[in-house]
């Protein structure tokens, strides 16, 4: 009988899997932290909400004339102020989505290296059951050889 042959061990030889989001956040600069700080706030219903009421509290005390018309309607100084905050907030959004695309791809990278490595240690899994597999046959038929035997030396004990 040939002694079943096992394949090696699996040498596990990559470093431990990392955390992109602590990688990145480890490495944001003030400015990609304040570019996300307004981008997540102006995304928001908070800021939505009170910048609904600070516009009509603006449209009331201007068409009343409670204090003064600093901003008499068509209101053309409220539409100067949206105008820059547009103008500030969108490049400010669009940082914001630039480094977190940046940080997508690294992300994407990394799956891609523990996909290379899950699919390195299935196929060690898969040689090992197979060998495993090898030697289970061979112990079967080990044993149907030694029954084999064993009924022709004739019987050990006689039944009615």
């Amino acid at each position: 009988m040939t002694r079943p042959r096992f394949p090696k061990p699996f040498i596990h030889e990559h470093p431990p899997v990392q955390n992109v989001n602590q990688l990145v956040a480890t490495q944001l600069t003030f400015g990609q932290k304040a570019s996300d700080w307004v981008a997540t706030n102006l995304g928001s219903w908070w800021f939505i909400i009170v910048q609904t009421m600070l516009l009509a509290i603006w449209v009331v005390v201007n068409v009343t004339a409670w204090l003064r018309h600093w901003d008499p309607y068509p209101f053309i100084f409220m539409n100067l102020m949206l105008s820059l905050q547009a103008a500030y907030a969108a490049p400010i959004i669009m940082m914001s989505q630039n480094r977190q695309a940046n940080r997508d791809r690294l992300e994407a990278h990394n799956d891609y290296l523990i996909n290379e490595k899950t699919e390195q240690e299935v196929q060690a899994i898969l040689e090992h059951l197979a060998a495993q597999d090898a030697a289970l046959l061979e112990i079967h038929q080990l044993l149907a050889e030694l029954r084999g035997q064993s009924n022709l030396s004739g019987p050990t004990s006689t039944q009615p």
